[in-house]
């Protein structure tokens, strides 16, 4: 009877250890390849100019049995992209981006909130200019799964928000150009 105790507490301390191992959360590297911070504005009344950045880094932890995640993304603004070479000089100047003093933007996470498995809001803090503001992403699709080609997990999403470029010190030509700016963010990311 003694050994039959001790072989049940020997089997659950092992579960115990399994399930952890299970549930322990997974880290991902940004895919620089396929994750795209896309940003939008109004542009004289005229239409909505849609630009982007070429090379962003970073990474995203997940724990999937608990329902929570991580987002750290650094985002080099020299790599904006706005489909002008004229233009992409223009916006690193110091009016706009100034990259020479600031090359990067950061995304850091404080909290991912859930419904079931999938991640709906993504709260952090935005980091442009030097000038750190709270921002919320809404999840608009997510999905994790393995990697047809790389044969490791993966997970991807894309999210949205809303920010004032006023916030930032990028208010330049407000309000004939719009203050407001849609950010939309499109990540992939593979386990490491």
């Amino acid at each position: 009877m003694r050994h039959l105790t001790k072989l049940t507490a020997a089997l659950s301390l092992a579960g115990a250890f399994a399930t952890s191992a299970i549930a322990a959360p997974v880290t991902y590297a940004v895919d620089s390849g396929h994750t795209f911070p896309n940003f939008s504005y109004q542009h004289m009344g005229l239409s909505v100019q849609l630009s982007k950045f070429d090379k962003t880094t970073g990474t995203v932890t997940l724990d999937k049995a608990a329902k929570t995640a991580s987002v750290d993304v650094v985002i080099d603004t020299t790599s904006v992209n706005t489909g002008s070479t004229v233009f992409n000089g223009h916006i690193q100047g110091e009016d706009f981006f100034d990259t020479a003093k600031y090359p990067t933007a950061t995304f850091k996470s404080t909290k991912v909130v859930f419904e079931g498995d999938q991640p709906t809001t993504i709260e952090g803090d935005l980091t442009i200019k030097g000038i750190t503001k709270p921002v919320t992403l809404k999840v608009t699709h997510f999905a994790t799964k393995l990697h047809p080609m790389m044969k490791k997990e993966a997970v991807g999403a894309n999210a949205t928000t809303v920010i004032k470029r006023s916030d930032f010190n990028l208010s330049k030509y407000v309000p004939n150009v719009g203050d407001e700016v849609t950010i939309t963010v499109a990540l992939e990311a593979v386990a490491k």
